[in-house]
Order: structure tokens, then sequence, then C-alpha cells
């Protein structure tokens, strides 16, 4: 027969907070709720690398077209179309680590697992629109590493190439 913590997660969650909240350690499921426990430790800092997977996304992208294209259609209709999109990552951070100030010990390791994924989805979304084969972007078109610091790419206002 399966467990609570198998069939209702959120009602074995309550179950457990109420065991605490009794002192009835003895009847804690202490197995799944040091694994829940490491899940949800987990959480805060998967949300972290998430948003700034997005937001690197969009400096990438912005990057590559103000540097590489330098198209002045690009710079005075594109790229200021960028802004909202590099903005609302950055809010959704700032209110995560407000909400979780701990997560500041894991901002550089954030942006290393972040900057590989986003890396490789700004190459596969800028090469959708790059028709000739010679053009098209690779796994050396951006620098191996993230060129930039946590603090620069959640600062309001920075953009790459300022």
């Amino acid at each position: 027969m399966k467990s609570l913590y198998e069939t209702d997660y959120h009602q074995w969650l309550g179950q457990q907070r109420e065991l605490l909240a009794a002192k009835q350690f003895d009847q804690l499921d202490i197995d799944n709720l040091l694994e829940a426990l490491e899940h949800e430790m987990g959480n805060d800092v998967r949300e972290l690398c998430s948003h700034l997977v997005i937001l690197l996304v969009h400096l990438l992208k912005y990057d590559y077209q103000k540097r590489i294209l330098k198209d002045p259609w690009v710079e005075d209709k594109v790229l200021q179309s960028w802004i909202p999109s590099i903005n609302n990552p950055r809010d959704e951070i700032d209110l995560h680590v407000e909400e979780n100030p701990y997560l500041s010990n894991y901002f550089q390791e954030s942006l290393e697992k972040a900057y590989v994924k986003a890396k490789k989805s700004a190459m596969e979304e800028l090469n959708r629109y790059i028709k000739t084969e010679s053009k098209r972007l690779n796994k050396n078109s951006f620098p191996k590493e993230c060129p930039w610091s946590y603090e620069q790419v959640t600062e309001r206002g920075w953009l790459p190439g300022d």
C-alpha cells in the first residue's frame, strides 16, 4: 500500500507539520521528511537558475545584435524592445532573493549553470533567423564562460557594451 507521502503530498506535509507542532516526534515519517526537505532546499536555487537563464538569453541576444550585427535598424528599432524582456527576469530575481536571502551563497554557482543553458538557447533562437549556413552561430559564437558578473546582469539599467 502506498503511503500518504506518495498519494497526497500536501496532506502528508500538513500531517507532518501537525506532528511537529504537537511534538509527536516518534510518529514523524523521518525518511520522507528528510527527502522532502532536501528537495525543497533545491527548489529555491532551481528557481534562481531558471530566472537567470531567461535573463542571460536576452542579454546574449542583445549583445550579439549590438556588438556583432551592428545593424543601425536593429539598434534603433529592436534593441529598445528588449528592455522589458531583460528587466522582467531581473525583477523576478530581486523578489526571489529578497524572499530567500540565503540564495546569495549560490549566486556564482547559479550564474555558471544558467549561462551554459542560456548560451545554447540564445544560439538556437538566433539561428532560427539566420538562413546562410556560414553565418549560423555555433558553440564558439559566445564566450565559454559568462563574461559578466552576477551583479552586472542583475543590475537594473546595465546592458552589455555599456
